[in-house]
């Protein structure tokens, strides 16, 4: 059940400046919330996103009632441990390439529609997902997701976007093989081919909806693999979910469930929210409503 306490009309503004529009949004950002109605205790241009973390967890244990974070999925994942247990509310400036986060969670991606969000939205207690205990927002990726989230160079993501990704995302492609998949969910273990593995909290990945039946509340995480060998079949289930086929789903199998064992072979790099933090093999796990965030007024109750 949702609470009903308005959001709070405090925060801590924390922006990763180094994300693609972070550096040019900042002071944008700072006026706007403030005259939105946002008092900010303080305000964080981070230049240095390895100290994005440190600099959440102070502003946690300083009793910041809200703490607004403005970047990219990645900036979200590296933070959102920090609100976990406590009693802060996480909003979000989506300012990144992709912003599956805000995506899924039905916040516009302008910077004007997203501070409305926070000045005029509510609060939405929701799941965060898990991988060998470390929480994350919205995505995790095996296969070639993070072979492009390694090797991508900043400036082509900086300034082409999405394009850019695609673009080096056909290069990897050519370099990349398939690998066996094993999932056990404690009674039962299946193993098949895949080309790629994303395992969702949220519907959205690389700011495309791949799994349109997660939810953010439903106490389930959910693994969903592209099968086979083939590499055109990864580029058709692609292809097929960016533009809403109705064979979109036809080259994928889904896993459902609270707790999930995955392994793979060979052993696989999993990229959590656009960043390389973990390997196969690995324990994929729901904590159901862990974190209280801003939604709009009028966003969907889940989903």
């Amino acid at each position: 059940m949702e609470t009903t306490r308005p959001v709070p009309r405090e925060a801590v503004l924390i922006v990763n400046a180094h994300s693609r529009r972070g550096q040019d949004l900042f002071r944008q950002a700072q006026s706007k919330l403030q005259a939105a109605g946002v008092r900010l205790i303080a305000a964080h241009a981070i230049k240095k996103p390895s100290t994005l973390p440190d600099v959440m967890r102070q502003a946690v244990r300083d009793g910041a009632p809200m703490v607004i974070v403005g970047g990219g999925d990645g900036s979200l994942s590296c933070t959102v441990d920090d609100v976990v247990g406590r009693d802060v509310v996480f909003a979000l400036l989506p300012l990144g390439t992709a912003n599956s986060f805000a995506r899924t969670l039905g916040i516009p991606l302008d910077l004007d529609g997203a501070i409305d969000a926070i000045a005029n939205g509510k609060r939405r207690r929701i799941d965060l997902g898990m991988i060998d205990g470390d929480y994350f927002a919205n995505a995790a990726a095996m296969g070639l997701s993070p072979m492009i989230g390694q090797t991508v160079p900043h400036k082509l993501k900086r300034y082409l976007g999405v394009f850019g990704y695609l673009m080096w995302a056909l290069w990897c492609s050519v370099q990349f093989r398939p690998f066996k998949l094993s999932v056990n969910d404690g009674i039962d273990k299946k193993t098949i081919w895949a080309t790629e593995v994303r395992i969702f909290n949220g519907r959205f990945h690389g700011g495309v909806e791949l799994a349109e039946h997660a939810e953010l509340d439903d106490g389930e995480i959910v693994i969903q693999a592209v099968t086979g060998r083939s590499k055109s079949r990864l580029m058709w289930d692609w292809f097929a979910k960016y533009w809403k086929l109705p064979a979109r789903n036809a080259v994928v199998e889904e896993f459902h469930g609270k707790r999930l064992m995955i392994d793979t072979k060979p052993r696989q790099k999993i990229s959590i929210d656009g960043e390389v933090l973990a390997k196969t093999p690995a324990v994929v796990e729901v904590a159901h409503k862990a974190i209280e965030v801003v939604v709009p007024a009028d966003a969907a109750e889940s989903g």
